[in-house]
């Protein structure tokens, strides 16, 4: 029975795991593919058309911000039925394999230059043909069949000439029984098998997250605040950077390329938990972020440590797993810590962990601050409102609510096969210890 207060949203949901593989014949079809991607991605290139165009700016808050890119000539990819026709005939005429083949290939060359394209507008990529560095082959679905019964693939190599790859008796087999199969792709070892599956949530809580170095902070009205703790994930990074340092200072690029990949593989697996985590302990919740630039956070105009430590911290990777195991939106970030939720006053400058508003009086956590913001921007943005109203569940002076008075902590335990969440304790901010770390909330 749906309350009156839920909304039933469908989360999309993807896993992708891999099958090993031994077939001869599957490092000449990727030699080939490789090299017709390339092909295609010239032909495109020499074909654009650069026209004149100036940048294109909007206001946000109380900034101009850069849309388009200062960039005056843009680039039009060529999309026209002719300029197709030809390219599939130039990759036609040495093609081995199954005409649906070079269908795939040509629709991974615009992709890959549509992504370009938006890269450069931005200012993320420099005007030089991008190139393919990776050996791969993605298999469109016309060239699948796909037996669910059995749990086998086969692909169409050539006419009459077929690889099967099976998915039976795997250690993931479980996990994704009822679920579809989407696009492979084929490497010279294995073959990745993305698997999708849809599922009904009916959303009971809204959390508001403050992305910051050492924490997650996040608010909803009926659990309080919460701190997600990711120092063990700060000294993973920390850890292999000074690994990495020596490693170079010793000129052993295999001993780097080694703590390289160990570092992006306890980085995933911490932040894989993390996900898993938040996902079992808040069900039914959407989680609301800030729309992180990482660009911006890691210029010039930024101090050298600041750029740095802001570096390191992965806040794209942890949203982008989050929206993959659970419900997620995103809200502008600019004034998130420095506009009172209470009276909506927005103070000019911000400086310590305190956030004290000269118009009402409240002092509060300025990570807990952004918390609240984000989450009342999310609300107001859905129901259409531009106003800067106090945000519903945060109370007056003169009405204490629990919420306000407990903290949840929450942390992830990097070890053990499966994600483990501890909470241990739902702190009280009033008192000795919240004076103590200079956390008292507003009575």
């Amino acid at each position: 029975m749906l309350r009156s207060n839920e909304v039933c949203q469908i989360l999309e949901l993807v896993r992708s795991y891999s099958v090993p593989i031994r077939d001869d014949r599957v490092r000449g079809l990727i030699t080939w593919y490789v090299k017709a991607l390339q092909n295609a991605i010239d032909m495109i290139w020499d074909n654009i058309e650069w026209r004149y165009c100036f940048p294109e700016l909007v206001r946000k808050g109380k900034k101009l911000v850069v849309i388009r890119g200062l960039k005056v000539r843009i680039p039009i990819i060529p999309r026209n039925r002719a300029f197709k026709k030809r390219l599939r005939d130039m990759l036609m005429k040495n093609n081995p394999y199954a005409a649906h083949w070079v269908d795939a290939v040509i629709r991974t060359a615009y992709s890959i230059m549509e992504n370009w394209r938006r890269r450069y507008l931005r200012g993320r990529a420099r005007k030089v043909k991008p190139r393919v560095r990776r050996r791969f082959a993605r298999c469109k679905t016309t060239l699948m069949k796909i037996d669910y019964q059995a749990k086998t693939i086969r692909i169409t190599l050539k006419p009459w000439e077929y690889l099967t790859i099976s998915w039976r008796s795997t250690w993931f087999e479980h996990r994704v029984r009822g679920w579809t199969v989407g696009e492979v792709i084929i490497k010279d070892d294995r073959v990745v098998i993305p698997f999708k599956s849809s599922e009904e949530i009916y959303v009971r809580r809204v959390i508001g997250w403050d992305s910051n170095e050492l924490s997650l902070d996040g608010y909803e009205p009926s659990i309080g605040f919460i701190h997600v703790d990711l120092k063990p994930l700060q000294s993973i990074k920390i850890t292999y950077e000074r690994k990495k340092a020596i490693a170079q200072r010793k000129g052993r690029r295999e001993l780097y390329e080694k703590y390289v990949r160990r570092e992006r593989n306890r980085e995933k697996d911490f932040i894989n938990k993390l996900s898993a985590g938040l996902r079992m302990l808040f069900p039914n919740t959407i989680h609301v972020f800030e729309d992180l630039d990482k660009e911006d956070l890691v210029s010039r105009k930024r101090a050298k440590n600041r750029r740095k430590r802001n570096a390191r911290t992965p806040w794209r990777r942890i949203h982008r797993r989050m929206s993959e195991v659970a419900l997620t939106a995103h809200v502008d970030p600019s004034n998130t810590s420095r506009e009172c939720p209470r009276c909506g006053y927005v103070v000019e400058t911000q400086e310590g962990q305190i956030f004290e508003c000269p118009r009402c009086g409240l002092k509060m956590n300025r990570h807990k601050v952004a918390s609240i913001n984000i989450r009342r921007r999310y609300l107001e943005g859905k129901r259409g409102k531009k106003r800067r109203a106090r945000m519903q569940g945060f109370p007056h002076s003169n009405e204490p609510e629990i919420s306000m008075k407990v903290e949840l902590w929450v942390g992830v335990t990097p070890n053990g096969r499966s994600p483990v969440i501890w909470i241990p304790m739902k702190r009280d901010l009033e008192g000795d210890e919240a004076k103590g770390r200079g956390l008292k909330q507003a009575q």
